[in-house]
């Protein structure tokens, strides 16, 4: 029996339909039963209608369907058993951060769009569910290995669903790809971690170049678009962010003429970004640079499939998987363009490793490699362990740091100096037996090696740091409990089934 509450609903739709033609019912014949019309009924197997508790309960009685399970959602936690050995290889899944940007850029192709092996989490159904809520019509193959996105003439964002969009930070991301078919429209505050205040200016100030005004109250972003011609437009982002950069990308790619965009993010989001507009026809110069220049067109209609790269964030978490445990350990599929920070360091460390030559992604441009991890005896950091902008190390790994610190000899100092308050969550470690100090909101000392013991402990609500609660329990003496793991489920796509097929034993429940 599956859940309605996870599943997408294209996902809902196709279990609709399986179960009334095995009851041998017609749409119409359902629709008599539901009181309501044909073409709603084909409109919920298409996966183009939200629908309430109320109407899934409706519908399962109409169709006394086992299959069809509308239960109360309450949270998911996890009971991981410990120690363990990892053991085997793993593939690296597609990147999330890639994904939540492509469904968007999805927004300014007039075309249809189908992208391949896209990452099942929660931050994507999110976006999905804001998309078919203004009216996209979005597809899944049977195999959930494609996903084909066809937008309409005209969004409906009158229609938009807010619940979805305020759990989501990328809904800040809809203001580039709207600015060109709408003059006004509202969007939801952005919501995802609770990272402390993460300023949406840098957005503002770089779309203002476009004839884009924003206005917030009352929780809600008030756009209106007042568009001046220009040949040539030349932006400098105050702040070097992925998402920002990606704002102006998709922005930038609809405006007839020459867009140059200084201090741009060179990150794997964004480069993957670039090789989908590059599809769609849009000429980027510049790609992997600082400096992107972009030949945007009047109107984008192709029709494109594409497949983003794997995920750096979650190959990094799997190589801290093996260290953590102690185990040998295969990553396949790593991008290495950017992990060589993060195992430049590691191997000053003292870690083992070996990778494979290179080959590449599906891509067609980035650069693979399969990481071999192996037992290693971890002497601490000599110098402090801090983010940088890419090429730098990737401020999204900087928290798995701790966890190897914690095994390592000596004392690390981790400096998170970009989030204000994500190097608190780091101190849940010490519930499973760890030695973090925190010295301040961005700077924590780790002192190793660790005998973690297991414990019970809620997810904070950080994505990174409740990965690295996860992968220290899989190393903790006994059982422990870590309750409420949706922001896990948001970046991370099947991770404790993945884990135990590795040799982990985690139990997924929920009260």
């Amino acid at each position: 029996m599956l859940r309605v509450a996870d599943l997408l609903p294209s996902s809902i739709g196709t279990l609709i339909r399986d179960a009334r033609k095995q009851r041998g019912l017609t749409q119409q014949e359902l629709a008599d039963v539901l009181g309501t019309s044909q073409s709603a009924v084909h409109r919920i197997e298409s996966g183009g209608q939200n629908l309430s508790l109320d109407m899934i309960n409706r519908i399962a009685g109409a169709l006394d369907s086992p299959l069809i399970h509308a239960g109360p959602a309450g949270p998911t936690h996890l009971r991981i058993h410990g120690p363990v050995k990892l053991h085997g290889s793993i593939a690296v899944r597609s990147s999330k951060n890639a994904a939540v940007a492509l469904l968007c850029a999805s927004l300014i192709n007039h075309g249809r769009t189908v992208l391949r092996g896209i990452a099942q989490i929660e931050e994507v159904n999110r976006i999905l569910e804001v998309l078919v809520s203004i009216g996209v019509r979005a597809t899944w193959s049977a195999d959930k290995s494609e996903l084909e996105l066809v937008r309409p003439a005209r969004l409906d964002l009158d229609r938009m669903n807010e619940e979805a969009a305020r759990r989501t930070r990328s809904i800040i991301m809809f203001l580039g790809p709207l600015l060109h078919s709408e003059d006004a429209f509202n969007l939801p505050y952005a919501g995802g971690c609770n990272l402390g205040a993460r300023t949406v200016t840098p957005h503002l100030q770089a779309l203002r170049h476009f004839g884009l005004a924003v206005r917030t109250t009352q929780g809600v972003y008030h756009a209106e678009v007042h568009a001046t011609p220009a040949p040539e437009r030349r932006i400098t982002l105050t702040e070097r962010g992925d998402t920002v950069t990606e704002n102006v990308l998709m922005a930038a790619a609809q405006f007839p003429g020459t867009t140059e965009i200084r201090n741009a993010s060179s990150n794997y989001m964004v480069q993957d970004l670039c090789f989908f507009l590059a599809e769609l026809g849009v000429r980027i110069d510049g790609i992997g640079s600082t400096t992107l220049i972009v030949h945007g067109l009047d109107r984008i209609e192709a029709d494109v499939a594409f497949s983003p790269s794997e995920d750096p964030i979650e190959a990094m978490s799997l190589i801290t998987a093996a260290i953590v445990t102690g185990s040998e350990l295969t990553v396949e599929r790593a991008p290495i363009e950017f992990l060589d920070i993060e195992l430049a360091i590691l191997a000053e460390m003292g870690l083992d490793y070996s990778l494979s030559p290179e080959y590449h992604s599906c891509n067609g441009q980035t650069r693979l490699v399969d990481v071999t991890v192996r037992p290693s005896v971890l002497k601490a950091a000599t110098d402090k362990i801090h983010p940088m902008p890419f090429p730098g190390l990737n401020i999204d790994n900087l928290p798995f740091f701790a966890v190897i610190a914690a095994v390592a000899e000596g004392r690390t100092l981790i400096h998170d100096w970009v989030y204000e308050n994500r190097a608190i969550h780091l101190v849940e470690l010490n519930k499973l037996g760890a030695d973090v100090q925190l010295l301040d909101p961005h700077r924590v000392v780790v002192t190793g090696p660790t005998r973690w013991r297991g414990q019970e402990l809620v997810c904070p609500p950080a994505l990174r740091p409740a990965v690295c609660l996860l992968l220290a329990a899989l190393a903790a003496r006994g059982t422990s409990v870590l309750r409420d793991v949706y922001v896990i489920n948001r970046g991370y796509e099947d991770l404790p089934n993945r884990l135990n097929a590795l040799g982990a034993r985690i139990d997924v429940f929920r009260d």
